[in-house]
């Protein structure tokens, strides 16, 4: 894999909470530190169109959340509550200081989780395009994925075709090598298993939304005006509920962060630098 959108990113391998987890580090000594955690179905090359302008400024740090992208998966952790201690153990294992977490889709819950429990370890929060909503206010096929009883049903179907469903969406494309990566980081049982993750949402999202004003960091929530699977509803639930927060919408659609990169970065570096507080 060595596109344009891939080149800079060198993923490596190094047990966390004794799993062996996927990252990529772009090194040196810089600060700040932006954790940035991969969406779902995709992987940490969602943030390829990106990296280069964010290096810039900081050093990178961006990780497979355990059971997504290329890490490995342990039960325990397929929730947002248990993900956000993980993040916790993340953010001191591999020594990041005091990291801005640029944490969208499936790592809102989780980074907002973390921060409740452990606001000294994060700068900032950087979050959106994820479940956050009470009711839930999600679109298909995610409601779908959280809400439906069955599921054996998902594990008969081909995850090549769920993820290039998926993929198909994002506007402009992606290159077939990052498209690759997606298809095997869900391949076998991967993708269903990792639906056990949202699948905790109808009972962990009104744990979170008790918390959220008790939150001090600095958040920063970006969605997509155009999002049919995690409507802006979502941005709105959390921004009125953190005392210390801002809404960002972008032109764009649920894969925000690969439809609008510059802006995405725009606004990531804006929190990081200090402009939000």
């Amino acid at each position: 894999m060595n596109t344009s959108l891939t080149a800079s990113i060198e993923p490596q391998f190094r047990a966390v909470d004794g799993l062996r987890m996927r990252y990529a580090d772009s090194g040196g000594s810089q600060a700040p530190v932006i954790l940035l955690t991969s969406p779902w179905p995709e992987s940490l090359y969602a943030f390829g169109p990106m990296w280069a302008t964010l290096a810039e400024h900081a050093r990178l740090f961006a990780v497979d959340l355990p059971g997504f992208g290329g890490s490995e998966r342990r039960d325990d952790l397929l929730s947002p509550r248990a993900m956000g201690g993980f993040l916790a153990r993340l953010v001191a294992e591999a020594d990041l200081g005091r990291p801005h977490i640029v944490a969208p889709d499936v790592g809102t819950s989780a980074a907002l989780f973390a921060a409740a429990a452990h606001p000294e370890r994060f700068a900032s929060v950087i979050v959106g395009t994820g479940g956050a909503a009470i009711p839930l206010e999600l679109g298909e096929p995610l409601a779908s994925w959280v809400l439906d009883p069955d599921l054996d049903k998902y594990r008969r179907m081909d995850p090549r075709v769920i993820v290039d469903t998926a993929a198909d969406t994002i506007a402009g494309g992606i290159p077939d090598e990052i498209r690759d990566d997606y298809r095997a980081s869900y391949a076998g049982d991967r993708f269903v298993e990792s639906m056990r993750y949202v699948r905790r949402y109808p009972e962990e999202l009104p744990e979170l939304a008790q918390l959220l004003p008790q939150i001090p960091t600095a958040v920063t929530i970006i969605n997509g005006r155009h999002d049919p699977v995690v409507p802006v509803g979502n941005a709105e639930f959390l921004d009125e509920r953190l005392p210390n927060s801002r809404v960002r919408i972008i032109d764009a659609g649920h894969f925000v962060w690969e439809e609008a990169p510059a802006e995405y970065a725009s606004i990531v570096l804006d929190s990081v630098t200090g402009s939000h507080s």
